[in-house]
């Protein structure tokens, strides 16, 4: 049986994230582990803070402390936050980690040692006010391919071009904002990416079954042709280079964090390492189907670069098979900011709704073949129509009406006939297509299956119409509900990957023991529910959003 490994881009660990890293990356790799598990398939969900390079050392400053204590707090922050929109991870480390550390100067050895590494001098921006070599981050300027004002000079974030910090037009310090930038002669270490490109071709080739986005950045990559890139940065902050002559700097962000989603795994195994072993999963493992989950500025990244890495070290990592990646989610069409306080951030959309609201919303609409919109009017038509309308209402119909008239017991009686057959067929049909969707991971696609399954609940009803049966025919009317209710436990089932704490209300209300939820979907059964098993009526799962709060809600968050 194959082991599923499963990881989600690394969010940075300045600030906390917006309503796109979770729609883009953490969100979709949670719903998948999640299936998977129900699906009886053994799985490893990681993920960890990327807390080196510039983005942490800058927050840091702006918050009046160390470095190590800006990471640990918002750290402690964003564990907290992903928590509460119930994303299921089995291990959230960090890339500060001592097991990365290590493992990154191992990959830094095995590259020098088989000649992918070369230190070379290189001429590097030079801030007199700031006193210090300025590292990419820390050069911001007009770039040079598309024209956006604010680009890094690592990658454009508008047009995703990568850059060097010498590209800049008109560069400036982003730690100071001076103009009186120098170049001076600096050693760093270039991993040479020019003598990999035909094995990353070759990796390359192997998966056909990548989405054209994603195939299309990587092969964008290869065939603009590769270039050695530097894999050091004059930092106090970072995993230290272990080379005479470098005690100063540090490696490259993006050359430790994707070893994070390894240091995450031996963190995860160190906790019980006489049950765990992270080499099972990352160290020759031919049974590890492995999936990554990340927004379209990471594909390059994932696609050529720590791929390339990968292959330097000549042993035998585990490697993607799977990358999905996303387009952009856009508040009202335009780019979420933090600065300009534009667009939703995780911990403000906790406190309005529900993390299920969210989680079905980003799902429903995700940014998979192309950038999707958040806007307040759309995002409660799917709340109140969908969830409230659709699975809420039957729930609470269903539950009402059998209370009301067999008291908190499954009615009994009767006996199903054609209309029940044809009511389960329909549900096997439609689950069979939800399965297949959630395996290739076609979230907005399951969905859509989601919601048709949970409206044919409410066409049963509404055309079995018991409530008409109560007096005269009663035995069929216990036919009907108890059906319903067998409908309302596989409903709840279906949806657990995708609105997990909704899910969890009706079935603790059910009273659907953990042995009968983990049969799941693989058979319907319409009659497992039995008679006289009791339940009761859950709150309401969900609530309407009316006009005036959305009117209050776009001005909240219509920016500076």
């Amino acid at each position: 049986m194959s082991k599923y490994l499963i990881t989600s881009a690394l969010p940075y660990i300045n600030g906390v994230k917006h309503l796109g890293n979770l729609a883009g990356s953490l969100l979709p790799a949670d719903v998948y582990a999640r299936f998977l598990r129900h699906e009886g398939e053994e799985v490893l969900f990681v993920c960890a803070t990327d807390e080196h390079g510039t983005p942490a050392e800058l927050s840091a400053r702006e918050a009046q402390l160390s470095v190590q204590e800006y990471c640990d707090a918002m750290y402690r922050t964003q564990s907290s936050i992903y928590a509460q929109f119930g994303l299921s991870f089995d291990h959230f480390g960090r890339t500060s980690s001592v097991p990365n550390r290590v493992l990154t100067q191992h990959f830094y050895e095995q590259l020098m040692r088989h000649g992918y590494l070369v230190e070379r001098p290189i001429r590097q921006i030079y801030s007199a006010e700031d006193g210090r070599f300025l590292p990419d981050r820390y050069v911001v300027g007009t770039c040079p391919k598309c024209g956006y004002q604010a680009a890094r000079g690592d990658q454009c974030e508008s047009c995703t071009a990568v850059l060097d910090p010498t590209d800049l037009v008109a560069p400036r310090s982003a730690i100071s904002g001076s103009t009186d930038l120098e170049v001076r002669e600096t050693d760093h270490l270039f991993l040479r990416l020019d003598g990999l490109a035909g094995p990353i071709r070759d990796w390359v080739d192997q998966h056909h079954q990548w989405s054209r986005l994603t195939r299309s950045i990587a092969l964008k990559w290869l065939d603009e042709g590769l270039s050695e890139r530097c894999v050091t940065r004059d930092l106090p902050w970072g995993v230290p280079v272990p080379r005479a002559g470098f005690e100063n700097k540090v490696f490259y962000v993006w050359f430790d964090a994707p070893i994070g989603y390894i240091g995450a795994t031996k963190e995860w195994s160190d906790q019980a390492p006489h049950e765990r072993d992270w080499r099972a999963w990352w160290w020759d493992a031919s049974d590890v189907t492995y999936s990554q989950f990340m927004a379209k500025d990471n594909v390059p990244f994932h696609t050529v670069f720590f791929p390339g890495m990968v292959l330097g070290t000549r042993e035998p990592w585990t490697m993607a098979r799977q990358i999905k990646s996303f387009n952009w989610l856009t508040y009202y069409g335009g780019k979420f900011s933090t600065s300009q306080k534009r667009g939703i951030f995780l911990d403000d959309a906790l406190a309005l709704f529900p993390a299920d609201y969210w989680r079905y919303f980003l799902l429903a609409n995700a940014p998979e073949s192309d950038d999707s919109r958040f806007t307040w009017e759309l995002f409660a038509q799917a709340v109140n129509k969908d969830l409230v309308g659709t699975f809420g209402n039957f729930v609470n119909r269903t539950l009402k009406l059998i209370e009301a008239h067999f008291g908190h017991v499954v009615p009994e009686g009767g006996a199903p006939g054609d209309a029940e057959q044809r009511l389960q067929d329909d549900c096997q049909r439609l689950t069979g297509g939800y399965r297949e969707h959630l395996r290739h991971q076609e979230f907005r696609k399951a969905v859509q299956v989601l919601r048709e399954l949970w409206a044919t609940g409410n066409v049963y009803l509404d055309r079995r119409a018991p409530w008409n049966l109560l007096k005269t025919q009663r035995d069929e009317a216990a036919v009907i509900l108890r059906t319903a209710i067998n409908l309302i436990a596989y409903f709840a089932m279906a949806a657990d990957p995708i609105i997990p704490f909704a899910a969890g209300t009706v079935l603790d209300a059910l009273q659907v023991n953990d042995r009968e939820r983990q049969k799941w979907l693989v058979t319907i059964d319409l009659e497992s529910y039995r008679p006289e098993q009791e339940f009761r009526v859950p709150d309401l799962l969900f609530r309407r959003i009316d006009g005036t709060e959305i009117v209050a809600l776009r001005k909240r968050f219509e920016g500076l």
